[in-house]
């Protein structure tokens, strides 16, 4: 399958003649093996297939292998939410010691995993902006760096990062570049074909896209080749004793071995784990993905222009209008649109933003995102409430910020409902 829409809605499962035509739930903590042998070798690692579905299941290995042939890479898993599928992609190749260089504008529990969580684990961070120039990135790095993190359109500032000039900062230094594409999904931006080295995804957004249920995802190109990188990537490059010294890299080569340790030790031990069910729900939503993300990007475009038209409103932000900064970046990596969401200000300011969304009736407050309903949010008093003033301003995200994820409903029915709200605030 070589188009995105057939692997959206085949990817991943050919059923057999006579098997289930939509993918099976498999609902089952446990699996039956006919000799402890056979069990043995799936805990050495020798075989294929399932014993706990803490570690996998077949629901959870068909969903996470449709997501895989969307991005195009070697090897993915299902995880319980997108928050940990970035700290376990991280903490598979980080210790403690170590340091991580990541974009300051990431999605607000993002920033506070990184800045609050993994430093008290050991590990260190460096913020830079994704406007920052050549030598600002350079400077970030440091002997321990292991790995660079960004997200292809950030949540909510929206700023598109420059996916080929981080990719070659990594690789300039010998470490693996991680990039969240939840915002574009793999339907408008595949960063892997970019240099990308292993991407995550918040699956709660536009993958699953009902508001139904949570869960994430991490992909690996198979690319990054850990042994020519050895004495940074002890984890991958020397003996798992925890595994009779299984040596991943050797074992599984470029295209397995990451995965295969994130599952095995990561999950293992830390039980992040997707549901069958919620796989599942996922799965269906992958079917509908391509067409739903069209229709996203072409409402939330004419919801920008209204908003830039308007003398109420202070300043917009959306890759797809040409007057936005990133706008070159966004027709580069996304041609076909970027995502659903707009955030912007009003000429009242914070008082005026509270306003505005108490008056809106067909768009709904929630602290979600990408979803066929259409939401809004204030994010500096929820997903950044914990950052100050001056880490909302190098976040990208200003105390006056509203984020508009543009729904699926009819574009009339949304700029009628932005507008009355609009006049109620004068």
């Amino acid at each position: 399958m070589s188009k995105t829409g057939t692997k959206c809605v085949q990817g991943g499962y050919t059923p057999n003649n006579g098997e289930p035509r939509q993918i099976p739930i498999y609902q089952s903590t446990t699996f039956k093996y006919d000799t402890s042998e056979d069990m043995g070798r799936l805990f050495d690692l020798e075989a294929n297939g399932y014993f706990y579905s803490r570690l996998q299941n077949p629901t959870c290995d068909i969903v996470a292998s449709r997501i895989c042939e969307l991005e195009g890479g070697s090897a993915a898993m299902l995880t319980a939410s997108g928050q940990s599928a970035n700290f376990f992609a991280v903490f598979n190749i980080c210790n403690q010691g170590d340091h991580v260089v990541a974009s300051s504008e990431i999605y607000g529990g993002t920033y506070n995993l990184f800045n609050v969580t993994m430093r008290k684990m050991g590990i260190d961070f460096t913020f830079v902006s994704p406007d920052c120039t050549d030598a600002e990135l350079e400077a970030a790095f440091r002997p321990n760096t292991r790995a660079v993190f960004g997200e292809t359109v950030a949540n909510p500032s929206l700023s598109v990062l420059d996916i080929e000039r981080f990719v070659k900062a990594a690789h300039d230094h010998g470490v693996p570049f991680i990039i969240d594409n939840t915002f574009p999904t793999p339907v408008n931006c595949n960063p892997i074909k970019w240099g990308a080295d292993i991407v995550t995804h918040a699956t709660t957004k536009y993958m699953d896209g009902h508001g139904s249920t949570i869960g994430g995802a991490i992909v690996d190109a198979g690319r990054f080749d850990w042994f020519a990188h050895a004495g940074k990537y002890p984890g991958l490059t020397t003996p798992d004793d925890s595994y009779h010294g299984i040596v991943y890299a050797e074992k599984f080569g470029l295209g397995g071995a990451f995965i295969t340790k994130c599952v095995a030790q990561l999950m293992r031990d830390l039980g992040a784990c997707q549901s069958s069910q919620n796989a599942y729900i996922i799965g269906l939503g992958l079917e509908s993905l391509h067409l739903r993300m069209a229709q996203h990007c072409k409402n939330a475009l004419a919801v920008a222009e209204f908003l830039e038209s308007d003398d109420r409103v202070a300043w917009v932000n959306s890759p797809s209008l040409p007057s936005n900064k990133h706008y070159s970046l966004a027709q580069k990596y996304m041609p076909n649109g970027s995502c659903g969401v707009v955030s912007f200000g009003l000429a009242g300011g914070r008082a005026a933003a509270e306003q505005f969304m108490k008056n809106l009736k067909l768009a709904m407050i929630a602290t979600h995102v990408a979803d066929a309903h259409s939401c809004v949010l204030h994010p500096a008093n929820a997903t950044h409430r914990q950052l100050s003033d001056e880490e909302l301003i190098k976040a990208g995200v200003p105390a006056d910020l509203i984020r508009l994820s543009v729904g699926i409903e009819d574009i009339d029915d949304i700029l009628a409902d932005v507008e009355q709200s609009l006049d109620c605030i004068g």
